[in-house]
């Protein structure tokens, strides 16, 4: 235990590198929990319904499934430096074309716009994410994974700021009865709430293009990247034929998915007991907050106790709280929901650095796989706002084993938890490794 606690978490050689490649974590976190909200804003501005709203998340979400498995090829051919510069120059891409998305008023160029920027992020997941485990000793790899993806809710914090303070408080369809107003208003108030949306992006895409230049002037270590024949063939029969890394794929898959769901649909929750977009957002900063503070509390905690139990019991307390959140009900229910973010914090780089664990330079695809496994966040929203709109428009139009229908539709985050909590109480028995 004591030789255990002696190895550094990150190493003298290793810091700098370090401290700016953890700069990216909190750059994809801004980009996500800016994001979260514009589900709701959308639905209102454009007129659509709940599924069709939800598709912000589907192109999100949806260019981490499209890009991961080429940004590893790109990565594994060339080196980590490569990923994340192109990694980088997607995201400005993408959060840039949000200009003339606002400007053409067209939903889909919006929906462009983010799956072109999520292209930037996949790149930057599959090359960060690795790239921290390969940064040091393999004993304290899942810690320092932790400590670097405890600053991804720290750029989250930000997104959510920027969202309520000069995003939700400021749109002009949420005040009063939008759909009622005569096409003439409604088209006024409608560019007055796009660009609204808008400068934010824009401002991050010129953020990104700053980094994109201090990374290109920036050395950074060769490590895990000496091999650059791609064997792709080769490396994807050992993938599949290890039982840890394919469930891991499959339990980040539901992670994302929980934790997409239950940042996304918090406004709904809010809204559907008498709040504002505004003020159901703010329970979002502190979920966030939650998150965040449970992050570093559980980077120390993995000292004593081991990541996959560690994440059983916290499985087990999002399991609880999704309980609260659909029979309970009420402002209760609403803090169960953001109780959930305590639980969810240590889940996706836990089960990140046990399915690559020992991977070797298979890790670089086995990356893109688990990057690939974010697409959870794509589709599971989906199918929660097709439960939502299975009453109708609102959020209780239904009721659901005695419950309105945006209480019931928090099964599927259940759900994910309960296999969440599998995969780490399998992957902590000696007898699961082969």
């Amino acid at each position: 235990m004591n030789e255990k606690k002696s190895i550094p978490v990150v190493s003298k050689e290793y810091l700098i590198p370090f401290v700016l490649v953890t700069t990216l974590f909190a750059l994809w976190g801004f980009a996500n929990d800016i994001t979260n909200p514009m589900v709701a804003t959308f639905k209102t501005v454009m007129e659509i319904s709940n599924i069709q709203a939800s598709l912000v998340q589907f192109a999100f979400y949806g260019g981490y499934f499209t890009m991961a498995v080429p940004a590893a090829l790109f990565i594994k051919k060339y080196s980590y430096k490569s990923g994340i510069l192109v990694g980088l120059a997607l995201y400005a891409t993408g959060a840039l074309m949000f200009y003339p998305a606002a400007g053409a008023q067209i939903f889909g160029l919006f929906l462009i716009s983010l799956y072109i920027l999520t292209f930037g992020l996949a790149f930057l997941e599959t090359t960060a994410n690795p790239f921290m485990l390969a940064l040091g000793d393999p004993a304290t790899a899942t810690r320092r994974l932790n400590l670097a993806q405890a600053f991804n809710p720290i750029g989250a914090l930000l997104g959510q700021i920027v969202a309520i303070n000069f995003i939700l408080v400021a749109l002009q369809s949420t005040n009063g009865n939008f759909s009622d107003l005569d096409e003439a208003n409604k088209a006024m108030i409608r560019t007055h709430d796009l660009l609204l949306i808008r400068d934010p992006y824009v401002v991050l895409g010129l953020v990104v293009l700053a980094m994109l230049v201090l990374f290109f002037i920036s050395k950074m270590p060769t490590k895990g990247d000496d091999v650059h024949d791609l064997h792709v063939g080769d490396s994807f029969k050992r993938l599949f034929a290890n039982s840890k890394y394919m469930f891991g794929v499959v339990a980040q898959m539901f992670y994302v998915g929980a934790q997409i769901m239950c940042w996304t649909y918090v406004v709904q929750y809010g809204e559907s007991i008498g709040m504002t977009k505004a003020e159901a957002q703010r329970f979002n900063l502190i979920a966030t907050s939650l998150f965040l503070a449970s992050r570093w509390i559980c980077t120390f905690l993995m000292k004593y106790v081991s990541g996959p139990k560690l994440m059983m019991f916290f499985a087990f307390g999002g399991i609880i709280m999704m309980l609260g959140t659909m029979f309970i009900g009420g402002a209760f229910g609403l803090y169960t929901l953001v109780g959930a973010s305590a639980f969810m914090s240590l889940m996706f780089p836990t089960i990140y650095g046990i399915a690559l664990d020992g991977l070797g330079d298979d890790a670089k695809l086995g990356s893109a796989g688990l990057v690939m496994a974010i697409v959870g966040g794509a589709v599971m929203p989906v199918a929660q706002g097709a439960i939502l709109d299975m009453g109708g428009p609102g959020y209780t139009d239904l009721s659901i084993l005695g419950t309105p229908e945006v209480n019931f539709s928090f099964i599927l985050p259940l759900i994910c938890f309960i296999v969440v909590a599998y995969y780490g109480y399998s992957s902590g028995r000696p007898q699961t490794a082969h």
